[in-house]
């Protein structure tokens, strides 16, 4: 009995300590691996700073390329970061923009969504009546028709020149946002023109926004 006991447990401290090896190896290569990476990242990084996109990486890398520049020409300094802060504010408004006609699209889906989602539910549920039925069916119709419309009036004005829009509805009201400084008498006809059409509104109740 105390020899195969000891048997045992040499078998068993053998798999134990393969284990042990293994996790150590597998440790190891992750590691190595990760630190690989995170050298590779150093090295992009300084190459970044080096052609002049220093306002990319780290505030301290940004500190001593200015501290070089200053050594060099304090004119060129006041010029270079000017010209990037104008250039940087230019580029975070065209993103906050985008953002904006981007986000706008996605909860104007989400709160179609919800809508015929709850609809449904009333279609599905057995202790509704027919004519409650038919009823959430109509509007079920009446706002992928509504979805329908506004895709194609978007993407007609896309084709327009303004490519950045998003339209709303609120019963009768059609709100159409265009990403543009200013916008001609000819441009509003030609925006106003389009959404007549297409969803069935009054121009006096087409209102539309520059932003």
């Amino acid at each position: 009995m105390m020899k195969i006991l000891k048997k045992n447990q040499l078998a068993i401290l053998v798999i134990a300590l393969m284990l042990i090896t293994a996790g150590y190896l597998n440790y190891n290569t992750n590691y190595n691996n990760d630190n690989s990476v995170f050298t590779s990242m150093e090295v992009d990084e300084t190459t970044l700073g080096s052609i002049g996109d220093a306002t990319l990486v780290s505030s301290g890398e940004i500190v001593d390329n200015n501290e070089t520049i200053e050594q060099t020409d304090n004119s060129i300094i006041n010029e270079t970061n000017s010209g990037n802060e104008v250039l940087t504010s230019a580029n975070v408004k065209d993103d906050e923009d985008d953002n904006y006609f981007t986000n706008s699209k996605l909860e104007r889906e989400k709160m179609y969504s919800q809508m015929l989602e709850t609809y449904e539910k009333i279609l599905e549920n057995t202790g509704i009546s027919n004519e409650q039925k038919s009823v959430a069916q109509e509007e079920i119709n009446k706002i992928n028709n509504t979805k329908n419309a506004i895709m194609i009036s978007e993407n007609l004005l896309n084709t327009k020149g303004f490519e950045k829009n998003v339209i709303f509805i609120n019963g009768e009201s059609v709100n159409v946002v265009i990403k543009k400084d200013e916008i001609t008498t000819e441009e509003i006809a030609q925006i106003q023109n389009v959404v007549q059409r297409e969803l069935n509104v009054e121009i006096e109740n087409i209102h539309i926004v520059n932003k």
